[in-house]
Order: structure tokens, then C-alpha cells, then sequence
């Protein structure tokens, strides 16, 4: 095998080590994580927004078009995101890394396990 074969299998390796790790968390919890640290801004409620647009059906969903939601910044709507677990990850991480010029005025949320958990939870939103 090849230096670029072995690093592309590395690569492929490590994004479902990852997805795995995501993929762990537990919706009951998450939704507990969810109602303390994203519920004063998103609903978690088809068609009702926040201050913050909905979350339901955000897996998949390209960033900035929660229908009648008009508080997306411009770096929001232009920045190409399409939600999946890894991005919110990322996002919910530290958020202004992700759209350092996005309207959300929240700092992060450092534990793994409660992000891994409020992904699940997010996942269960359909």
C-alpha cells in the first residue's frame, strides 16, 4: 500500500471513529442538555422559532433556511454548511470558530458526552 493509500484509509478511519463517537450519545439525555443550554433560543418544535430558528429536521438541513426565519446573519446563510452530526459538533463546540461572524451568542459547550447526547437528541427531531 501507498503513503497516499494509507493516509486516505487513516482519514476514512478516523471519520467513522468519529461519526461512532457522535453517534453514542443518548436523545433522553440530550433532550435534558438540549432544554438547559439551547431552549431559551431554539424550539425543538416544527415551525416555531426562537430567537434562534427550530432544530427540528436540522440534520441535513443546508445552514440559514428555516422558513420564516428571518435573524440569520450573512455569514450564516452563505457559509455553503450542511448540518450533519459531525458539523454541530464543531458548531456547538465553539461556535464562533465555525461562523465567526454568526448572530448565536453562545460560547460552546465543552463536555463530549453532552454534545454526543444533544446530537442524539437533535437526531431524534424529525
Amino acid at each position: 500500500m501507498n503513503k497516499q493509500s494509507l493516509l486516505l484509509a487513516a482519514l476514512a478511519l478516523a471519520a467513522l471513529i468519529s461519526q461512532h463517537a457522535v453517534a453514542a450519545g443518548d436523545a433522553k439525555k440530550g433532550a435534558d442538555v438540549f432544554a438547559e443550554e439551547c431552549g431559551d433560543c431554539h424550539s425543538a418544535i416544527p415551525g416555531k422559532s426562537k430567537k434562534g430558528p427550530t432544530l427540528t429536521g436540522v440534520i441535513g438541513r443546508k445552514a440559514g433556511t428555516v422558513a420564516n426565519f428571518a435573524g440569520y446573519s450573512d455569514t450564516m446563510k452563505d457559509s455553503g454548511i450542511v448540518w450533519t452530526t459531525d458539523k454541530i459538533d464543531a458548531y456547538i463546540t465553539h461556535p464562533k470558530k465555525v461562523v465567526p461572524a454568526g448572530k448565536m451568542k453562545y460560547d460552546g459547550l465543552e463536555d463530549a458526552a453532552a454534545r454526543a447526547d444533544v446530537i442524539a437528541y437533535l437526531s431524534s427531531l424529525k
